[in-house]
């Protein structure tokens, strides 16, 4: 894991997220390009300097900042603001969004850097929406104790499912591939109601065992089951997927324990339909039981360039 814009890295042992709104996307244009242009050699210089800290981070971008930053250019297809989804017992609700940093690295104190960089390049022009400093939970588990990201693509195929495939006409400013659409979402867990739940009704909430992440099946995994619920499929029969980056986080004197849900994919429209299905149910009525225990507090929908895209903004300052 190592770069700028590499979604389909392992989501590492921290992270920092950050949400910025621009104040007016038009008058920070040129310092949101001129950052774009010097995010690789902020990346680049941390690896110099620590090689085995695996420094990452992804810069994306909310329909609207794309609008007010890029004025007659072409829009990615599918980048538009975040529609809620209102099912009768949960919310996935649409919060706001102009500019999505994800930094994460083997160190903290190498994320802290890289994410205060990012801030006083932006200061002025953009607002802090969202702070969440996040971290590898033991074996890579949430922190309701479930191994998570279990359900992602294998590495060979992970490009494929997180990023825009490229399209031979198309050239330009108007070619996105190699870009990804990066969904997140904000969970705060109900941990006292979680943990009083016995062991088995836990792992049949998530549809895996808890000791050793063996999947459920047959009739021990019920319909509502979180790795149930998200397992959709293309009208061939194909799986489809997308890769997630997620990441616990915790604020212990306030009570707050959660899990950043960050999903990268080629189309959102896979995204929204896990969504779905999760929030509204398939059919009606069957939401995944995690929900119960797991609320949903934002939800915003921004798209990474690839690097070269990410060049090619920069040249625009």
């Amino acid at each position: 894991m190592s770069g700028v814009q590499d979604v389909t890295a392992s989501p590492g042992q921290n992270a920092i997220i950050m949400v910025f709104g621009l104040d007016d996307p038009a008058q920070a244009r040129e310092r949101v390009l001129d950052l774009c242009g010097r995010l690789p050699a902020l990346v680049r210089s941390e690896l110099n300097r620590f090689p085995d800290s695996l420094a990452g981070m992804v810069v994306a971008f909310g329909a609207r900042a794309w609008a007010g930053l890029l004025p007659g250019w072409p829009v990615p297809g599918e980048l538009s603001v975040f529609e809620p989804i209102q099912g009768e017992r949960h919310l996935a609700p649409s919060t706001p969004g102009d500019l999505f940093f994800h930094v994460r690295s083997a160190r903290m104190d190498v994320c802290q850097e890289l994410a205060a960089h990012v801030s006083r390049a932006l200061s002025g022009v953009a607002e802090s929406l969202d702070e969440t400093h996040g971290f590898r939970y033991f074996d890579s588990r949430a922190i309701i104790g479930f191994v998570d990201g279990t359900e992602n693509p294998s590495a060979e195929e992970a490009q494929g499912f997180a990023t825009i495939a490229p399209d031979p006409a198309v050239t330009g400013k108007a070619d996105f591939s190699g870009g990804s659409y990066v969904f997140i979402q904000k969970y705060l867990h109900d941990l006292k109601a979680w943990e009083e739940l016995p062991v088995e009704e836990q792992e049949k909430a998530i549809g895996r065992r808890k000791f050793d992440d063996l999947e459920l099946d047959g009739p021990a995994k019920p319909a509502n089951a979180h790795n149930a619920v998200t397992n959709i499929r293309d009208q061939d029969g194909g799986e489809l997927k997308i890769v997630r980056a997620n990441i616990a986080f915790a604020n212990p004197s306030r009570g707050e324990y959660g899990t950043y849900f960050l999903g990268y994919a080629g189309k959102f429209s896979t995204t929204r339909r896990m969504l779905q299905n999760m929030f509204l149910g398939d059919p009606p009525g069957n939401t995944d039981r995690l929900l119960d225990f797991s609320r949903a507090v934002s939800g915003t929908l921004f798209f990474a360039p690839s690097a070269g895209y990410l060049e090619l903004l920069a040249s625009e300052a």
